[in-house]
């Protein structure tokens, strides 16, 4: 059966193929559309636990909770969320999996829509796990099938890490049949492999470390990596950017070429195109990952190896056609170029969007005399740090406005104001909140609630409105500094008056600016609805 899929979706079909029990994720491109299409199949192909987690390393606890229990689980995010979910999945490869556990993780060279490039393989590495690397959507569904059943065959987890051209552009797939797995609850034999007290640890480190031979073995034997030896020159390439390689390469008998798939690197096959080739290039999408471990730290006596550390290709962006034709010394394909004159269309806050008023409000609330500090964070209100707003003066991860705030207001700051979104708030703003209503620091937080994850297309928050009120209470708030304001230009002077009385109080306030956005207006007039009898009731 053909399907016309984007690469997360193969991902997402191929994991529901697999038979897995549950899908677990928090929102982020270029990964987000791995949950949604499980989200929007799972009725017609069967009931698969999966909603929106609070963060990644949360999505990564639950996947990891249900291969305790034996079964199969799926568990997807972009690149930065893995920093995020970075404790339980290293220490996963230490427990090992019960049911079969496969982490996708899709990196964003060019920063699309990221603070980063940074390159996962190196995770996958530093855990020492299997890793799969597809180079188009069809090999995006059958790695990730194949990466369940090496999950269970070496009681390991597994990564697939896809890429942003790759996630967002869509192919014909031929899917194959479902896989018959048993959905019973099968908790692990051994409960002390799951107990890393430093006894169990030292044990399953030993039993990982035994493992690699094994790995280096089945990377090395496996179909996704092919080694073509023909010319006296030699291209090693991995992933998407093998698309590159064959579109300008083609049958040319000049070029010996290794297309890597799996990983661990494959020694074997490489120690062949080496010993074959005087003159190889690597062509890589992200980092000088397999060239930096082909160089060593002396490189190869009598080889001219190049890629991205000597310029031959870029080390930052992404990887084109062009580019590997200019490494070759070959000359550039024209291109279409872009009429000139067209004006920029640079990001912009929506029309009514109610982070709009609430920036108006600030602004005018610390005034133009101050020199204020306005911490910002991560989600589609960043875009606040544009004119004509430019109240963000920082992004750096999840959560971070609330600790840099707080950190500014330790070392003596005023004003200091940081803004948060719902999502992001319950994603990891609650923990620095806790340490600075315990410090009442002198920083005013302002969370810009609009009742959805707007910046990966209106996911579903935790909490909005009154629910919000008491989270925050519940988190050592003073009530006397905790403000709800609706940003409306009808109240603006009411909201900037409110905000300055915050902001001049020397302690923690907290302003919660509630409107929801009006793509999902109507979603949580719904809600409310079905919410009130219930409350009412009880």
């Amino acid at each position: 059966m053909l399907e016309l899929l984007l690469g997360d979706e193969a991902v997402a079909i191929a994991a529901l193929d697999a038979g897995i029990s549950g899908a677990f994720s928090y929102p982020g491109t270029p990964a987000t559309e791995i949950l949604e299409c499980i989200q929007k199949r799972t009725k017609s192909e069967g009931q698969v636990a999966c909603q929106w987690s609070a963060n990644e390393k949360v999505a990564y606890e639950e996947a990891l909770g249900m291969s305790y229990i034996g079964q199969r689980s799926l568990v997807s995010m972009k690149h930065v969320g893995l920093n995020v979910a970075a404790d339980p999945f290293i220490n996963s490869a230490i427990t090992g999996a019960h049911g079969a556990l496969v982490l996708v993780v899709a990196d964003d060279p060019g920063m699309h829509s990221s603070q980063n490039e940074q390159d996962s393989r190196y995770y996958g590495q530093f855990a020492q796990i299997p890793v799969f690397e597809p180079r188009n959507q069809q090999e995006a569904y059958d790695m990730t099938r194949e990466a369940f059943e090496v999950s269970e065959r070496f009681g390991l987890p597994v990564m697939v890490r896809i890429v942003t051209r790759l996630a967002h552009s869509r192919a014909a797939v031929a899917r194959r049949d479902p896989a018959d797995v048993s959905k019973e609850v099968n908790i692990t034999p051994d409960t002390r492999n799951w107990t890393l007290l430093p006894v169990n640890a030292k044990r399953r480190f030993r039993r990982l470390l035994d493992l690699q031979e094994t790995l280096r073995e089945y990377a090395t034997n496996s179909p996704y990596n092919k080694l073509k030896l023909r010319g006296p020159k030699g291209i090693i390439s991995s992933g998407l950017a093998s698309n590159y390689v064959a579109e300008v390469v083609g049958t040319d008998s000049t070029y010996s070429i290794l297309e890597i798939g799996v990983y661990p690197v494959p020694v074997e096959m490489i120690r062949q195109l080496v010993g074959h080739c005087e003159d190889i290039l690597l062509v890589e999408e992200g980092y000088p990952f397999i060239e930096t471990q082909l160089n060593g730290l002396l490189g190869l006596p009598g080889k001219a190896i190049s890629g991205k550390r000597n310029g031959r290709l870029p080390l930052d962006g992404e990887l084109a056609a062009n580019l590997v034709r200019d490494a070759l010394g070959m000359p550039p394909l024209e291109t279409p170029v872009p009429e000139e004159g067209l004006p920029g269309r640079p990001p912009a806050l929506c029309q009514g969007c109610p982070h709009c008023d609430t920036f108006k409000a600030i602004q005018e609330a610390v005034g133009a005399e101050t020199k204020p500090l306005l911490f910002g964070d991560i989600g589609c209100y960043t875009l606040g740090a544009l004119p004509p707003y430019n109240a963000v003066h920082s992004c750096v991860d999840m959560g971070s406005s609330i600790s840099m705030a707080l950190g500014a207001a330790k070392g003596g700051a005023h004003p200091v104001v940081c803004t948060i979104g719902d999502s992001t708030f319950t994603h990891s703003g609650m923990t620095p909140l806790i340490t600075a209503a315990y410090a009442d620091a002198n920083m005013t937080v302002i969370i810009l609630d609009n009742a959805t994850v707007g910046m990966t297309g209106g996911q579903e928050v935790f909490v909005t409105g009154e629910g919000f009120l008491g989270l925050l209470k519940g988190l050592g708030v003073d009530e006397d500094h905790l403000v709800m304001i609706e940003p409306h230009q009808k109240n603006h002077e009411a909201n900037v008056e409110r905000i300055r009385r915050e902001i001049n109080h020397r302690g923690l306030s907290v302003v919660l600016a509630c409107r929801p956005c009006i793509y999902v207006k109507k979603k949580v007039k719904e809600r409310e609805a079905a919410v009130a009898p219930a409350a009412a009731t009880a």
